[in-house]
């Protein structure tokens, strides 16, 4: 079509392929990203001006996946899609952080970010094609950006590093990052790994750098193809610098006593009234400020306080040095009848995790367009409610933010779950008081949780978060950061792992960028304070409990030849549905002809496993059975050795003399003892009555 432009890389081997100027006209800027046969399109939009009364950035960013991109009807009995899924809205999130920093901070207009599937392969996952046409969809607008940015997902196979895996590689890696950059520089990482060494991770990252430098090219490419100018975009600052500068020398120094002050609702106190102090001086002034401007004014003036303190004399919020961790304090089985539960508290951070064990029909079933996993028996559920920091506040649905951190901490822990574990583990964690990193505690508690459970995880998981204080070359890095220092700094670098390795991080910026040798000295950081944090928590448990809550449901797994699935189940479900309401247990089918049999009640789990075994049982040669005649022939007679497993007793076999009839030994529904004496290959079976009586009474004879 006319006025179509298009850019074409290949990346790591494959083609992903721009396009602008087809789709979505009326829009700020719009284009399809193409990566092998999976289409995502992306539009953006601006309003024209500021919305009146807005005090913060209101960009809005939407992903979704339409099933018609898979080929498939949605379920339901609309057969429309409704609500985002939990994978459209981390996807959303994660599209969000790393552009949302390189807007000018003084902008206001509401912008707002559509993404939509339009096509899925079902191997190469989309999540990272958002950010991708986001980026290069802002970089076709005259948006304020200061872009472009490019996003790769890497993975390693067998020791290689691989750009943009697809779904079947993955299964295989032991680390997925997604990373996010400038042309030179890291915006942004989120992803999980095996208990991986930093260092790795890092080689990673410097290994996905190059590939997102060729995005990053692309799109300006596709900028200049569109016609559009190559300077895209000034600074405008959040406040008027000269208000700021009369505010600071009214109030920096109040300011500056104000947010030494320890405790956090003492701090915010003092601090309003110091904030009411300075707006009523600054109302003087000729022309006078909006409020607007006014909490625009003391925002800005509160960052620089704070940023001066840290930078010009080493002093943070609360009075800590730079590597120190607030305190720690911790408590197990907390709840009396729940599974496993436990308190964490990090200074004013303060989560509650309780754990539940579930059967498989509890796991989660995931319905993922684009492809991935199919199911999930490790969840992890993270509540955020207003109480947490003393507000009040709507509650409502799980809102995105509770969602992301929830994801965070449970991909955290899923890599020391045990494989096969044969229980669905939910956590909840529920914050109950926060003041930086809640993500981290709920990593933390929920590790003391599962162990009090008695889960049986490889090894323990606690997690930090690290910040930064920057200002040209000038750089401070702090370890575990207070949720002022998050508002007022440039970073929030979340890591998890066990002593050996990494197994769960996020990364967001608020500058331009971030050098290596900070990438390099944050994980060094979190990995310290890692450490110090595992000692505390293997103080209060060294190790799982031994044993499950009395409350918890038991399970036994059975292994049974596939062929024998059906007769398990029975017709329409009969043998099945008999054991399950005459014992109350549950039992989970596997196609691989794994059983697995839950019940609360020891009795009832030994009855429910007898009745299995019989169901499933083969007959075993040389083995003597006590079976009920079925069916009486000229020729012999039939006998059910197991439930629905029956043999041919040959008129020979009845005695150890010749039968005349048949009739004479036995009729329809007799007791019988019998031994198995041959299974052909067909799995016909031969049974001696004759054999079985000899060996009963040679084994009388020696009692």
């Amino acid at each position: 079509m006319k006025n179509t432009v298009s850019v074409e890389i290949q990346l790591a081997g494959k083609k992903m392929t721009f396009e602008t100027g087809l789709l979505a006209r009326q829009a700020s800027g719009s284009c399809t990203l193409t990566l092998e046969e999976t289409v995502l399109f992306s539009a953006v939009t601006a309003a024209s001006k500021p919305r009146e009364g807005v005090n913060f950035f209101p960009l809005q960013v939407e992903y979704r996946e339409k099933f018609y991109a898979a080929g498939r009807m949605p379920g339901g009995f609309f057969k429309r899609e409704a609500r985002p899924s939990e994978k459209e809205i981390l996807t959303a999130r994660m599209t969000d952080r790393p552009i949302r920093a390189l807007f000018p901070a003084g902008y206001r207009n509401e912008v707002q970010v559509n993404n939509l599937v339009l096509c899925a392969d079902g191997e190469n996952d989309s999540d990272i094609l958002s950010i991708n046409a986001a980026s290069a969809s802002l970089m076709l607008s005259e948006i304020p950006f200061f872009g472009p940015i490019g996003a790769v997902r890497v993975g390693r196979v067998e020791g290689e590093w691989i750009v943009n895996p697809v779904h079947s590689q993955m299964a295989q890696s032991d680390v997925d990052l997604v990373y996010v950059g400038t042309a030179d520089r890291m915006m942004m990482i989120e992803g999980t790994a095996d208990e991986v060494p930093e260092t790795d991770l890092i080689a990673a990252m410097k290994h996905a750098q190059a590939a997102v430098a060729e995005l990053c090219a692309a799109q300006l490419e596709l900028r200049r193809k569109a016609g559009l100018p190559e300077k895209k975009v000034e600074d405008i600052p959040a406040a008027d610098p000269a208000l700021v500068a009369r505010a600071r020398e009214i109030a920096g120094a109040a300011l500056g006593e104000a947010l030494t002050i320890p405790g956090k609702l003492d701090r915010q106190a003092r601090v309003a009234e110091v904030f009411e102090e300075l707006k009523t001086a600054l109302r003087d002034g000729d022309p006078a400020p909006t409020e607007e401007e006014l909490r625009a004014v003391c925002d800005e003036v509160e960052i620089a306080v704070v940023r001066a303190n840290a930078l010009d004399h080493g002093r943070r919020i609360d009075g800590r040095g730079a590597d120190d961790l607030r305190e720690l304090a911790g408590q197990l089985a907390f709840l009396p009848r729940t599974h496993g539960s436990a308190v964490f508290n990090r200074g004013e951070t303060q989560a509650l995790a309780v754990v539940t064990l579930g059967t498989h029909q509890d796991g989660q079933r995931l319905d993922a367009v684009t492809g991935g996993p199919e199911e999930k028996r490790f969840l992890l559920h993270y509540n955020f409610p207003p109480y947490s920091v003393g507000e009040v506040g709507r509650i409502g649905f799980t809102g995105r933010r509770e969602i992301g951190h929830g994801a965070l901490a449970e991909r955290s822990l899923r890599q020391v779950m045990p494989e096969d574990y044969p229980y669905t583990v939910r956590i909840v964690s529920e914050i109950m008081g926060s003041n930086g990193s809640s993500s981290m505690a709920s990593v933390c508690v929920g590790t003391l949780a599962l162990m009090d459970a008695g889960v049986p995880i490889r090894t323990p998981v606690a997690g930090i978060s690290i910040g930064l204080f920057s200002e040209g070359d000038r750089a401070l890095l702090v370890t575990d950061i207070l949720g002022a220092e998050d508002h007022c700094g440039d970073m929030d670098f979340k890591v998890a792992g066990t002593r050996k390795g990494v197994t769960g991080f996020q990364v967001d910026l608020k500058i331009h960028g971030l050098r290596w040798e900070l990438v390099e000295g944050a994980f060094e950081k979190a990995r310290l304070a890692r450490g110090q944090i595992l000692d505390f928590m293997t103080g209060l448990i060294a190790a799982p409990r031994e044993d499950l809550s009395p409350y918890a449901p038991r399970v036994k797994v059975l292994k049974i030849p596939t062929e024998k699935i059906g007769a398990l189940i029975g017709p329409g479900g009969k043998n099945i549905r008999r054991i399950t309401d005459t014992y109350k247990v549950q039992i989970d089918i596997e196609d691989d002809g794994s059983v697995h049999i839950f019940s609360a009640s020891g009795e009832a789990m030994e009855a429910a496993v007898r009745e299995v075994e019989a169901l499933t049982a083969e007959a075993e040669v040389g083995k003597i059975y006590q079976g009920r005649v079925t069916g009486v022939k000229d020729f012999g007679c039939f006998v059910e050795i197991l439930p629905g497993l029956e043999g041919l007793v040959h008129i020979s076999e009845l005695a150890n003399f010749r039968v005349k009839s048949v009739e004479d030994i036995c009729k329809r529904g007799d007791p019988m003892w019998v031994k198995c004496i041959h299974v052909d290959e067909s799995g016909k079976i031969r049974l001696s009555r004759r054999a079985a009586l000899a060996e009963k009474d040679a084994e009388s004879q020696e009692g």
